[in-house]
């Protein structure tokens, strides 16, 4: 919950116009008392007033622009901390969030955040040293109490204030510590990227780059590593000049630009969970469900016994059915090789358990030790599978919970020899036969993680109290390949790959915000063809500055013999109705590919264009020949039959055209005027009243005639008191 007067101060401070930022903070206070923030604020004001008072009287200083600065990031972060109070303050959700995870604990030092978690790991190492009859218990009790004190940690870190430089540094030491748990360093790492998302401080992006740099954890190495890029805020680096530093010095390093190209791919799948979801519940789901010999009812799953008599009447249904349930099967396998969450519909179904009105439930890393989990494991049927499900299923952690959870629930419901099978491990998931090599990659690590994202800023219900980094915007997070603080990094070199996967997954809005972040000087031949294909795609009229036909050009200077050149460069005359020129590359294609149908056509629409509807009806007869029930052509020669003025012949085809249930739009049009320029005046406005009524078409005779198509009209020997007649005809 931002405030906008707030906003507007932190825009001044951004801007480098601290007077006045501190002159409506001031006034802010007066409403709004926060004696702390006050305090903080009349030193600043006393130390800004000191600064302009040596400059008024003249005195140089080498340090004032040094100390102006300083001014700006002081009251930066006195002004997002006020913003921080507003926003715990205005939110019944947030301010009992704030306030239980500060009556839970009185000591908050990081110093003794540290020394509990060391000594949580001491005791856990020490539990094998107690008896059988009493570990079980111990461990318990020891778990429960540390994931208590870890879910208010993580609430107490989300919802805190700006970061000074020493706690920073010190929450740095506990992320690299190897004797702090994991799961923990992970879960911390969450905690500070949700807050960083809500509010951003240059010391908590500092940490998480800091952490994704040093660590030699893979699992928390990528949870800083979306951590920082999601929380780039180019709006800050114009206070924090440093973050272009950072940046660049990241992107150095060739396995970080590796990790930020599949990063930005990865997230483009995680972004297609909810439409893939509707792919696998409308056409595979019922393919499964219609094919498979189980049945879902009221009192529980049961299994459908095979009709004896259809292996003697229908003997082929059975491998039909199994060829269908194959098909789906490979289908939604092969989404998920690609990268698709095709667990997410699923799953998010499961999120209702109490388990998740926790926050940090919802980020922290599945492991069997968790009380939840081990209560759950501990006498339950088809224990063996599930326990593989879970150290080998390709699910993020955040579903392995609710696995675990929704299991517990529906285990009594299940049939018997469906127990027996899971109890001998037998029973397998779609799409879990995954090894342990797998599990362990960075790549699958950091999917893992953005569907844990997801999950929670789709589907918690609370979610709309917190940024969300995959919410649509003017500049979106998830597209962070097109942020401007990576123009001028080596992050370029793979601008080209990812535009293209871009391209390859329609996410055209993407590859246009990223190709405009290439710098002038490193467009090459591949910028300037993926460019033009976007533009084309997009009917952009602009992008990075460019036209098509500029684009087309300059990828042309570059390559003079590129063949997808010359047909975007020939697309892009057309559509400036350069027709001459657009020809002669259409004829260049044609005489490298022959054969090639629609270079030809289109080489035959420029000559109809042109006037030279004879040399035009050259190719469409040949054209026509060859595939005489091609629409395309037989359009396109229609219309060069009426341009050469072989009326007859064009309403002969015309006839055929629009001899269809639903006739297009345009044939219709052109109909019209090729009845019209015969003689046939009443067919003519008949065809007119029908083009004007089809949906989605916009007809004003007048403009149509006497501005629209005027010099056509004239060209067929209409005159002017004839074409008025026709639009008096259609009034």
């Amino acid at each position: 919950m931002k405030n906008e007067a707030l906003q507007t101060i932190i825009e001044c401070v951004l801007n480098q116009q601290l007077g006045k930022a501190i002159a409506q903070l001031e006034n802010y206070l007066y409403t709004f008392t926060q004696p702390q923030a006050t305090e903080q604020l009349a030193q600043i004001k006393a130390d800004y007033a000191l600064m302009t008072g040596y400059w008024r009287k003249g005195y140089e200083d080498g340090q004032r622009e040094q100390l102006y600065g300083q001014l700006l990031r002081r009251m930066y972060v006195l002004t997002v901390n006020v913003m921080i109070r507003y926003y715990i303050r205005n939110s019944s959700y947030v301010i009992g969030i704030y306030n239980q995870a500060r009556a839970g604990r009185q000591e908050w030092s990081a110093a003794s955040l540290r020394r509990d978690m060391e000594t949580f790991v001491s005791e856990v190492a020490l539990l094998e040293l107690e008896p059988e009859h009493t570990r079980q218990q111990k461990r318990r009790t020891l778990y429960e109490n540390h994931q208590r004190m870890m879910a208010s940690l993580f609430d107490y870190i989300w919802t805190s204030r700006l970061w000074t430089d020493n706690l920073s540094e010190a929450f740095e030491d506990i992320l690299l510590s190897p004797t702090i748990d994991s799961v923990d360093q992970q879960l911390i790492v969450s905690a500070i990227t949700v807050s960083l998302l809500n509010f951003f401080g240059i010391n908590k992006f500092r940490l998480l780059l800091h952490v994704y740099q040093k660590s030699v954890d893979e699992r928390v190495r990528q949870r800083a590593l979306i951590g920082w890029v999601l929380g780039l805020n180019e709006n800050a680096s114009r206070l924090y000049t440093e973050i272009h530093d950072m940046v660049r010095e990241a992107a150095e390093d060739e396995r970080c630009r590796n990790e930020l190209a599949e990063l930005q791919m990865q997230m483009i799948y995680c972004l297609r969970a909810e439409s893939d979801n509707r792919i696998i519940q409308s056409e595979i789901m019922p393919e499964l469900m219609k094919n498979n010999n189980i049945r879902v009812t009221r009192n529980g799953i049961e299994e459908v016994e095979d009709d004896p008599m259809e292996d003697v009447l229908h003997p082929e249904l059975a491998e039909q059915r199994m060829e269908k349930l194959e098909e789906s099967m490979h289908r939604m396998l092969d989404m998920q090789k690609q990268g698709s969450d095709i667990y997410f519909g699923g799953f998010k179904q499961m999120k209702r358990f109490p388990f998740f009105s926790g926050v940090g439930n919802w980020f922290l890393p599945f492991f069997l030790q968790h009380p939840v989990v081990e209560n759950v494991l501990q006498n339950i049927r088809g224990r063996k599978f599930l326990l593989s499900l879970l150290k080998y299923g390709p699910f993020c952690d955040s579903d392995k919970y609710s696995f675990v959870l929704a299991y517990q629930t529906a285990v009594h419901a299940m049939p018997e020899n469906l127990l027996s099978m899971m109890d001998r491990g037998e029973a397998t998931v779609v799409g879990s036969e995954l090894g342990a090599t797998d599990l362990e990659t960075p790549a699958f690590i950091r999917r893992s993680y953005l569907q844990n994202l997801y999950r929670f800023f789709r589907v918690y219900p609370m979610r709309s109290e917190f940024v969300n980094p995959f919410e649509a915007t003017d500049s979106p997070r998830y597209y962070f390949f097109a942020n401007r603080l990576f123009q001028h990094t080596r992050l370029e070199e793979k601008f080209g790959e990812v535009v293209s996967f871009f391209v390859k997954q329609k996410a055209y809005d993407a590859a246009k915000m990223t190709l405009q972040n290439y710098r002038e000087e490193a467009r090459d031949d591949q910028f300037y063809l993926l460019n033009g294909g976007v533009m084309m795609r997009t009917h952009s009229e602009q992008n990075a500055g460019l036209t098509v036909r500029e684009n087309y050009a300059r990828l042309l200077e570059l390559d003079p013999e590129n063949e997808r050149g010359w047909a975007g460069y020939a697309r892009a005359l057309f559509g400036d109705n350069d027709y001459k020129l657009a020809f002669e590359y259409y004829q260049k294609l044609v005489d490298k590919h022959p054969d090639n149908q629609n270079y030809q056509l289109n080489a035959a629409v420029c000559l109809t264009n042109m006037g030279e509807h004879e040399e035009a009806l050259k190719i469409l007869y040949k054209l026509n020949y060859e595939a005489p029930d091609n629409t395309n052509i037989n359009r396109v020669l229609a219309w060069t039959l009426v341009g050469a003025r072989k009326y007859e012949q064009a309403e002969k085809m015309y006839s055929e055209l629009l001899n269809v249930e639903k006739p297009e739009a345009d044939d219709l049009l052109n109909a019209a005027y090729c009845h019209w320029f015969g003689g046939r005046i009443d067919d003519a406005a008949y065809m007119f009243r029908q083009y004007a009524q089809t949906d989605g078409v916009t007809f004003d005779a007048a403009t149509e005639f006497f501005t629209n198509e005027a010099a056509m009209i004239r060209s067929h020997g209409v005159s002017d008191v004839e074409v008025r007649l026709m639009a008096d005809m259609l009034l």
